[in-house]
């Protein structure tokens, strides 16, 4: 059974910083894709970032470039989105996603085709 567990998430003043990590179990992590996904209340579910399986190439959108870093550590089988000069638009719940992928597909965060997600991890940030 695959199971994502995201941790770090909580309050913190607008310009602050958070670490979000995911943890993942009962899979082969190395074989797949990883996103970062948010959903604010009243809004779609929308794409952050992505890192493909051996972490070499990364994807963001651009309402977090410069600002978050997405990495992986794959003999721990986890996932990090590292959170810099954070605004109180980034306040939503945050979820991680697997996407089973080739070695050369680049990551994207179209949500439809990510096979696993986890239950979410909620970010606060106060003006």
């Amino acid at each position: 059974q695959v199971q994502l567990v995201e941790s770090g998430g909580g309050l913190v003043q607008a310009g602050g910083s958070l670490r979000l990590s995911c943890a993942v179990s009962g899979t082969t992590f190395s074989y797949y894709n990883v996103g970062w996904f948010r959903q604010a209340p009243g809004q779609e579910r929308e794409g952050v970032a992505a890192i493909s399986r051996n972490g070499r190439s990364t994807y963001y959108k651009n309402f977090v470039k410069g600002r978050f870093t997405i990495s992986r550590d794959n003999d721990k089988k986890t996932v990090y989105l590292q959170m810099n000069s954070l605004k109180p638009e980034d306040t939503a719940v945050y979820y991680c996603a697997l996407r089973r992928a080739i070695l050369t597909e680049s990551p994207h965060v179209e949500a439809a085709s990510f096979h696993y997600w986890g239950q979410g991890t909620q970010v606060t940030v106060s003006s």
